[in-house]
């Protein structure tokens, strides 16, 4: 959180349009940064960004800042003009499945009971043949969690386990008093989530075209989707169509 408040204080605020922040996917709280952007920027001042990941190492991640390679740090990237414009949208392609679990004991995003249940071998029991292969196999099952107020919820990837807690550690905040169901991957619909995410940041941007897209994929989508990666593109081209210049997308994994 404070880092976050930090770099928000850096940015000038005049003519602030849109804000894009990249972190180490490993050790940071999403929730907690992005919430310190929140608090810390203009009102009209939206963020996108992502988590550097190192594929299944979960060893180390880097980030490229001034010409030079970074670990564990966080940066964000300004954009500023009143002639600037710039949509956004997410669309997943995951189903969830097994019962919804209540959260009965968490500190922020680290998970230690479902249903009064140790959460790394609840886990495991749902993985099955997948579960030696803990925590890299935990990206293709992420955990959809719901607050009670709420009838959908947000995703939460996983970052890493502690098998001396039976814990589990989400790139975001996993509140007690909320619920957890595990989710698994659906090629068709990780394909149309690609296709319906570019319409619908198009339909934000009506009536103005795009001059740049910038495409953030999750690490779980490529490995479940493997060489069909190329497929997700194909459907953002699909919708996008031809764009000016010599750059038409910007592909970050």
């Amino acid at each position: 959180y404070a880092a976050g408040r930090e770099l928000a204080s850096m940015l000038p605020k005049e003519e602030l349009m849109h804000v894009m922040v990249f972190f180490d996917g490993i050790s940071v709280n999403g929730s907690k940064l992005v919430a310190s952007f929140n608090a810390y920027l203009p009102e009209n001042v939206r963020i996108t960004g992502g988590l550097a990941g190192d594929g299944e190492n979960f060893a180390k991640t880097y980030i490229v800042w001034d010409k030079a390679i970074y670990s564990g740090i966080i940066t964000a990237i300004g954009f500023y003009g009143s002639n600037f414009a710039v949509s956004y949208a997410s669309k997943g392609g995951w189903d969830p499945f097994g019962p919804e679990r209540l959260i009965t004991k968490s500190a922020g995003n680290i998970l230690y009971e479902l249903d009064n249940k140790n959460t790394l071998s609840l886990y495991k029991e749902y993985l099955g043949e997948y579960a030696g292969k803990l925590p890299a196999s935990a990206l293709l099952f992420p955990l959809n969690v719901r607050i009670p107020s709420s009838e959908s919820g947000v995703v939460r990837t996983i970052l890493g386990i502690d098998e001396a807690s039976q814990s589990m550690t989400f790139a975001g905040d996993v509140p007690e008093g909320a619920y957890g169901r595990l989710m698994k991957a659906n090629y068709a619909r990780l394909i149309d989530g690609a296709d319906k995410a570019t319409a619908m940041s198009l339909e934000v941007l009506s009536p103005l075209s795009p001059e740049l897209a910038v495409l953030i994929s999750y690490t779980g989508r490529r490995l479940v989707l493997n060489q069909r990666t190329e497929e997700e593109v194909e459907a953002v081209r699909d919708v996008l169509g031809d764009l000016p210049g010599n750059h038409r997308f910007l592909l970050l994994w």
